[in-house]
């Protein structure tokens, strides 16, 4: 892959990049090619045994899946392809549709996934400050684990879902941090880092969006780590993850759980705009979430021009880090040919697509309201088209997005059968 066009693009947003910590291992790059590379290697007997534990067999596919690299049809496809048996890949499947729950709850919400859905869980015993601390920012806290977390946060990208889980859990309830500074030091720096599934774990983790708040304590971390941020750290024997589950929450939280209604979320209607005449030869948007030629829209018009807009509404809402930034435009470089600006998209999608001569504009379906939004103010001036994207589940039949559980049972069949082949 050439180096040009991304070093090109990235002096596009040379003056954007919040703390980066120390340079990480670059584990991961963008790009079809390195995506069906892991796709391969995923096991999905192994990852259901062993993908609690920090070191088992998770897939790591999240970042080609957040950019539309991959979907989750085809991840679900590739896992049953791997066993004799679909529900021996029923608990990898189940996590896939957990992203698939996090962006329909995001396209009934839309903006109001960034405040809490529900009342807290359990009552704090403090009220929660509104900014991230310093020394977690700069993995100086002192705990081996927490400071573990951070560095590799913002050297790498990326983290297991337990340790995402446990410095969320240890920022929000011990800490005292309310959720969204955490939330929004994460989407900074993690690779597969989406408002959906990020912000909606977060509130999970809160219990603003849960039946209760997720603890841990030094047991779970020992157990699902092999011990090796206890060993030699300076506060074992004396921290605060030190103590039972009941201890924790009686330290933590003020008297019993708060009772509240049931929680129902309706999914959300239709969103596309009025689309009276199909374009013939639109021009390809292409999306944070369908950034790969494979996506729906630009493998639909194979022969249109592309173009992606480096939005500063975007920029300025989730600060991404060099990483991050890198990553998407080593995906972007897989297009043979692809415009990449920075500006406003609602003025140069439209300018774009009448430079090329084009009678409109096609985009992958998405659940992001910045872009649906943007996508309406578009369709004022030229036809847009909406391209589906393939499938996880058949959801026609689900009324309430209120919990996981009830979702998950209403899908898990379809969600276990592989994709028809027309």
């Amino acid at each position: 892959m050439s180096s040009a066009p991304i070093d090109s693009w990235l002096a596009l947003v040379s003056d954007v990049g919040p703390d980066t910590g120390e340079a990480g291992t670059r584990r991961f790059r963008g790009g079809r090619a390195a995506a069906l590379e892991r796709l391969a290697a995923i096991d999905p007997p192994r990852y259901a045994a062993t993908r609690n534990h920090v070191d088992g067999a998770v897939t790591s596919l999240s970042p080609w899946i957040r950019h539309g690299v991959l979907g989750l049809a085809e991840v679900r496809d590739a896992a049953l392809a791997r066993v004799t048996r679909a529900d021996d890949a029923l608990v990898l499947v189940r996590e896939l549709a957990w992203r698939d729950y996090w962006l329909r709850v995001q396209g009934a919400l839309g903006e109001r996934i960034g405040m809490a859905i529900e009342a807290p869980a359990a009552v704090p015993r403090r009220q929660p400050a509104a900014r991230l601390p310093d020394d977690v920012r700069d993995a100086a806290t002192g705990l081996a684990c927490i400071d573990d977390f951070s560095r590799r946060l913002r050297g790498d990208g990326w983290l297991h879902n337990h340790e995402r889980m446990w410095l969320a859990s240890w920022l929000v309830h011990v800490r005292g941090i309310d959720w969204r500074a955490g939330a929004d030091w994460f989407l900074s720096h993690l690779l597969d880092g989406d408002p959906a599934s990020n912000h909606l774990s977060w509130q999970w983790v809160a219990g603003t969006f849960a039946a209760k708040p997720y603890l841990f304590n030094r047991e779970n971390l020992e157990s699902f780590t092999a011990g090796r941020h206890c060993r030699g750290c300076p506060v074992a024997g004396a921290c605060d993850l030190e103590a039972s589950y009941e201890d924790l929450a009686g330290r933590l939280f003020d008297g019993a759980p708060t009772q509240r209604p049931a929680l129902r979320i309706p999914p959300g209607g239709p969103w596309r705009p009025a689309l009276p005449t199909a374009p013939r030869r639109p021009l390809v948007w292409v999306t944070l979430d369908a950034a790969a030629e494979t996506a729906p829209a630009p493998r639909r018009h194979s022969d249109s021009p592309r173009l992606f807009v480096i939005d500063p509404e975007w920029l300025a809402a989730e600060r991404p880090s060099p990483a991050r930034l890198r990553f998407l435009f080593e995906c972007l470089a897989d297009f043979g040919s692809i415009d990449v600006v920075r500006g406003d998209p609602t003025v140069e999608v439209p300018r774009h697509a009448r430079a090329h001569g084009c009678d409109g504009v096609a985009l992958t379906d998405t659940p992001c309201p910045r872009l649906r939004r943007q996508a309406g103010a578009i369709a004022a001036v030229l036809p847009v088209e909406v391209v589906d994207r393939p499938q996880l589940v058949d959801a026609a039949g689900v009324r309430d997005l209120g919990r996981f559980s009830r979702y998950w049972q209403q899908v898990s069949a379809s969600a276990l059968r592989p994709t028809a082949r027309g």
